[in-house]
């Protein structure tokens, strides 16, 4: 977070509460938690997701996503659709809007990942990366600006990583880096953009390694997760940003554990995959 920004986290829970939240992604892993945490407090929740039938390996559909947002105590909706489609995402939006009456919040979750570095990265694969991290995320959050301004609550939550140019990062997997941060650059544009609008644009990113499905299935993975946090701390930490004013709080690249101890929790034990485990830092984190 830095000096010039504005970032009083006051999280009121009740403030959630019928509030019509878009989400990209969300089938499974941080975007289902914190899915489950808005609907715990109320909320509707619309799904855009290609996920419509069950993965060989990953656990969950948008289906299985809306029953969960249900039983939460939310009302979740399904749109079958891709984030990269420009109708696709027009259509997400005008569903959200004539079923719920509006758009509240808009999360950025949906994200491609691959680590590989230049001259091994398939062009195909970077073309999937940066349509769906920077352009989707730039259409989603483009196409639902005129139901956020006319929001009391606007919010955009976009799960990117605090903008860092250590070299470090770039030339570690330079294609990635420049996915994540395409979407963070959307975070940072749109705070300044829609700072006289009343509509909180802010940046979440976690402090370690998150456990979730993909990461258990690649070589290795079990052993990693070892050293990880449940994706609840990420939603916890998404649940305090959102609940607050999001007049007070915009244009911040949070860590979840930056958000948590603005609450006053400084002890992240409870979130460890294995307590005795050391805790792996997540990328792009100094």
């Amino acid at each position: 977070m830095s000096e010039a920004t504005r970032s009083v986290i006051a999280p009121r829970p009740e403030n959630l509460s019928g509030r019509t939240v878009v989400m990209s992604g969300g089938s499974r892993g941080i975007g289902l938690a914190i899915a489950l945490e808005l609907a715990k407090r109320g909320a509707n929740i619309v799904l855009l997701s290609k996920t419509d039938t069950p993965h060989a390996t990953l656990e969950g559909t948008i289906h299985t996503a809306v029953e969960q947002i249900n039983a939460a105590g939310g009302q979740g909706l399904a749109v079958v659709g891709d984030v990269r489609v420009d109708a696709d995402v027009q259509r997400v939006v005008d569903t959200a809007v004539e079923t719920f009456g509006g758009i509240d919040i808009v999360i950025n979750n949906a994200s491609a990942i691959n680590l590989a570095p230049t001259d091994k990265l398939d062009m195909k694969r970077y073309d999937l990366m940066a349509d769906i991290n920077v352009r989707g995320t730039f259409l989603l959050s483009k196409t639902a600006l005129p139901h956020l301004r006319a929001s009391q609550h606007g919010h955009i939550l976009t799960l990117s990583p605090p903008l860092n140019l250590d070299p470090k990062w770039a030339g570690a997997h330079l294609g990635y880096t420049m996915a994540k941060y395409g979407m963070s650059l959307t975070t940072l544009g749109l705070a300044e953009e829609l700072r006289g609008d009343g509509i909180g644009v802010n940046s979440l990113w976690p402090a370690t390694l998150i456990d979730t499905a993909a990461i258990r299935n690649l070589p290795g993975g079990m052993e990693m997760i070892k050293g990880a946090r449940s994706a609840q701390i990420v939603a916890d930490a998404a649940l305090s940003i959102l609940a607050s004013d999001p007049a007070s709080v915009s244009g911040n690249f949070f860590t979840d554990e930056q958000v948590l101890a603005a609450g006053g929790l400084n002890d992240f034990s409870a979130y460890a995959i294995d307590p005795e485990h050391e805790l792996e830092e997540d990328i792009f984190l100094s």
